[in-house]
């Protein structure tokens, strides 16, 4: 096992760590304009609490796009949650299942509105349900046989028990519109929510306003006017708060944190995510098919060493798919992922890979080089894959790094053309993550998961917890769950590198800042103004 703690191991990942901060600036530049197109927004209002990060507004649909308007407190779902991933009540005040798990009862809160002055009824409801279940999205994970309003409730019939299918109701994708919010055709044309806070001006894709909805039932927030603009630089991201131009700024990348610690006029506020950065092999590649190959190159990756030199903390260095922040699926029994690249090697020579004049591997004459591909949108992934290269050609496997937008992965995914992907998969997108574990790496795997690959015993233990016969606090529950986690820590259909913490940088002009763990909402209803 290597250690990087030792004199030439600490100097080469003190080289490396220089080589990836030289190239990220230039990589993250080319996806962003100019530092004069956001210099030139004007700085926050008093009265106006400026939110940046760099997600764009890719359209109203809400199964692409909803997110940052439940995020920003604009729209509302059945059912909310807490840090700790239980479920709350939201439009629905309450909720049951029947004794066979078939039909799901959710009792519509009385007495709300939506923006446009409208009610918020189990027959709206009705209506944005449908029409989720119709698109693709996160509904489709059940088998929803059908969904009708009976005395104030939403009543789901299932094909077959689901005990995940109240989470699927707290996803964006299941956010509550307005009939008003719809076009003749059925298209979204507006976006008039139920949440605390109504749009008031949108510019696709780069910005939208909220202001307070003053027939909102709760308690009337400090904050009653807010506005998120997307801006993809984080260096951009650090300046804008810094001068400020912004309260709010997410997802920093190391140097804009370093720039912000210590600074009077800042704080920071981090928070460890479910989230994990992996590498995504396509297994059915004749490069990658073989499992020793995987193996090999995980054990080529100095995970510590990479979480050192990139995120400044050893402790984020993935030593298996869930980390801690999940509480219920991480396994501290389960032998960790390690470094060790003399094993890589030789699991690369009994899978047949013999070193070729310039040091690549060769197979049959067929050079092992194949391309990682990436994305800008969360800032340190262009410098984790450009570590990941290095670490790789180390143990003789080439590879070249595509740096391109997040909607790669998925596409290659489908079309069969991705060899690697590096993405940082959020686990908490479903505050149950069975759901997203079952659509991940199911028979025929998921855009975000395996692909080539497939565990007929993970598929049945994903199935059972799913099925709603294993209670969830049940010792059982806890068996499939390490079972989950041991199949893919064998077959690494996936290879876990770092684990992820989210850092905010807040203005110091407002308190009571904090991170959701599932990334839902921004709490801006929560934050207050300081006192000058």
């Amino acid at each position: 096992m290597s250690d990087a703690r030792s004199p030439g191991r600490r100097r080469q990942l003190q080289r490396l760590s220089g080589a990836l901060l030289s190239v990220a600036l230039p990589l993250a530049c080319a996806h962003d304009g100019p530092l004069s197109e956001h210099a030139a927004l004007a700085p926050a209002s008093g009265d106006t609490l400026t939110v940046v990060g760099p997600w764009e507004l890719t359209g109203l649909e809400p199964s692409r796009g909803g997110y940052m308007f439940t995020r920003m407190e604009v729209v509302q779902t059945l059912l909310d949650a807490d840090d700790q991933g239980r479920l709350l009540p939201a439009v629905a005040s309450d909720w049951e299942v029947s004794n066979d798990g078939l039909e799901w009862r959710f009792f519509i809160a009385q007495g709300r509105l939506f923006h446009d002055g409208s009610p918020l009824t189990a027959g709206t409801v009705l209506a944005s349900l449908r029409r989720a279940l119709a698109v693709p999205g996160v509904l489709r994970l059940a088998r929803i046989r059908s969904m009708a309003v009976s005395r104030g409730a939403i009543v789901v019939t299932l094909a077959r028990p689901y005990a995940p299918l109240p989470y699927l109701f707290t996803h964006s994708g299941t956010q509550l519109l307005a009939p008003s919010s719809y076009g003749p055709d059925g298209r979204v044309l507006r976006i008039v929510g139920s949440g605390p806070y109504a749009i008031t001006a949108i510019s696709l894709p780069q910005q939208f306003d909220v202001a307070f909805f003053e027939q909102w039932r709760g308690a009337p927030p400090a904050v009653r006017r807010a506005r998120y603009i997307s801006v993809s630089r984080a260096e951009t991201r650090t300046l804008m708060l810094q001068s400020g131009q912004a309260d709010l700024a997410f997802t920093l990348d190391p140097p804009s944190i370093r720039r912000l610690q210590g600074r009077r006029e800042v704080q920071l506020v981090a928070a460890p995510l479910p989230r994990t950065t992996f590498l995504k092999l396509n297994a059915a590649h004749p490069l990658l098919h073989d499992v020793r190959v995987r193996r090999a190159i995980s054990l080529a990756l100095d995970r510590p060493g990479i979480a050192r030199a990139l995120l400044r903390d050893d402790d984020l260095g993935a030593t298996q798919l869930f980390p801690p922040a999940m509480a219920l699926w991480h396994q501290p029994a389960l032998p960790p992922l390690r470094s060790d690249p003399a094993a890589a090697r030789a699991l690369l020579r009994q899978a047949g890979f013999v070193p070729g004049a310039d040091g690549i591997l060769l197979r049959n004459g067929r050079r092992f080089e194949v391309n990682l591909t990436t994305f800008v949108d969360r800032p340190e992934l262009p410098l984790i894959a450009t570590a990941v290269q290095e670490e790789l050609r180390q143990v003789g496997i080439a590879v070249k790094v595509v740096v391109g937008n997040s909607s790669d992965i998925p596409a290659g995914h489908r079309s069969g053309t991705l060899q690697i992907g590096l993405v940082a998969r959020n686990f908490g997108g479903l505050p149950d993550p069975v759901a997203t574990l079952a659509d991940d790496y199911g028979v025929e795997g998921g855009d975000w998961g395996a692909m080539g690959w497939h565990s007929a015993p993970l598929t049945e233990a994903l199935a059972r917890l799913s099925n709603g016969g294993v209670p969830a606090a049940s010792a059982q529950a806890a068996s499939l769950r390490a079972e989950v986690a041991r199949e893919l820590q064998q077959g690494l259909p996936v290879i876990p590198v770092v684990w992820y913490r989210q850092t905010m940088a807040v203005s110091r002009r407002v308190a009571g800042a904090s991170i959701d763990p599932f990334e839902r909402s921004y709490r801006i209803s929560a934050l207050t103004w300081q006192v000058a």
